[in-house]
């Protein structure tokens, strides 16, 4: 499947995917697939995951070392038009679980993330946006947790109000009130 078609087959929940969805699609006609791409320098897809445990009553949360923040999983596509199999890795990656139950195989939210500039590895990184897919996973909260100390250096479950407060970030709140609605639907 192309690109555009997975962002065109992504139904709005609001305006603010709406627009979002608009921003996505004239970026793709614009730089096409580099924007899979860091080296698209402006914007480039991530793809995220808002993980649950089986009660559906709490959520993990990671601290980010970078954005010295709570907030959840994800990372950039790197070049895989798979959103899916990124978050899923992404997952994987930075909190350690190795069963990881895919309650939704397509988007459960779309986001254009602002990135302020900022070091990582050493090295200076634009301020630049992400255009974001996020997925819904499912874990055992006493399944064994790992950081990835050059991405996170904490991780924990937190109720689903909580995951909302504890964020400093105040345009993440109103993301993460939406992926936990998701959740509250099941």
């Amino acid at each position: 499947m192309s690109l555009s078609k997975i962002i065109e087959d992504y139904k709005p929940i609001n305006e603010q995917e709406e627009k979002d969805k608009e921003f996505m699609l004239e970026m793709i006609q614009t730089f096409g697939d580099e924007t899979l791409n860091r080296t698209c320098l402006a914007c480039h897809f991530s793809a995220s995951c808002w993980i649950t445990n089986k009660e559906h009553n709490k959520v993990l949360m990671n601290w980010h070392n970078i954005y010295k923040n709570w907030g959840w999983l994800g990372g950039h596509n790197d070049g895989d038009a798979n959103f899916l199999r990124v978050a899923l890795k992404e997952a994987h990656e930075e909190s350690g679980l190795e069963n990881i139950k895919v309650l939704i195989d397509k988007p459960i939210s779309i986001e254009i993330l602002p990135v302020a500039y900022h070091i990582k590895n050493g090295k200076f990184v634009s301020s630049h946006v992400h255009m974001n897919l996020t997925y819904l996973f499912e874990a055992n909260e006493e399944d064994q947790l790992r950081i990835k100390p050059d991405e996170n250096s904490g991780l924990k479950w937190v109720s689903l109000d909580e995951a909302i407060e504890i964020t400093n970030e105040e345009g993440m709140k109103p993301i993460y009130k939406k992926l936990n609605d998701v959740i509250k639907s099941l």
